[in-house]
């Protein structure tokens, strides 16, 4: 599915770019650091309710309410679509400006483009792992009847 999210903006915008790029102003450089901060927070937020939700015996670890897992697996579903679409139209415009990079300004924009590509890729990583540490681990003594019975 994210990969249907990257290629079709992509394949977009590299078609509209081709026609419509020289009336476009240049691209701004604050999608990169915008997008890093939010994956930084939200793998930080998964280490967080990852520990909280895999708490040792005697931890003292405050439990994870279930509404708040759910929320934060939202977030992460969510962030990770929006960040592949992201990803999908900063690629497409550097595709786009692959071929025009002896020129100073679509050269410019090639690397602001390229690094926000870069930037959403990080983005969808850290909303994945936010995902993953929402999930309930598996019962030990469960894990283990289901061994047994896969060997009888």
């Amino acid at each position: 599915m994210l990969a249907i999210l990257v290629i079709v903006p992509a394949a977009i915008t590299w078609v509209v770019l081709r026609a419509a790029y020289l009336s476009l102003p240049p691209l701004p450089w604050t999608a990169v650091p915008t997008l890093l901060l939010l994956a930084l927070g939200e793998g930080f937020t998964g280490v967080n309710l990852f520990r909280r939700i895999r708490r040792k015996p005697g931890s003292d670890l405050k439990p994870v309410e279930p509404i708040v897992a759910a929320r934060m697996a939202a977030l992460g579903k969510a962030s990770a679509h929006a960040a592949a679409v992201l990803g999908g139209i900063f690629g497409g415009f550097a595709l786009s400006l692959g071929d025009n990079l002896d020129k100073s300004t679509p050269r410019q924009d090639f690397f602001v483009s390229g690094g926000t590509f870069l930037a959403a890729l990080v983005l969808v990583g850290a909303a994945y792992f936010l995902e993953y540490a929402c999930r309930v681990p598996k019962d030990p003594d469960e894990e283990h009847r289901h061994r047994g019975a896969s060997r009888a």
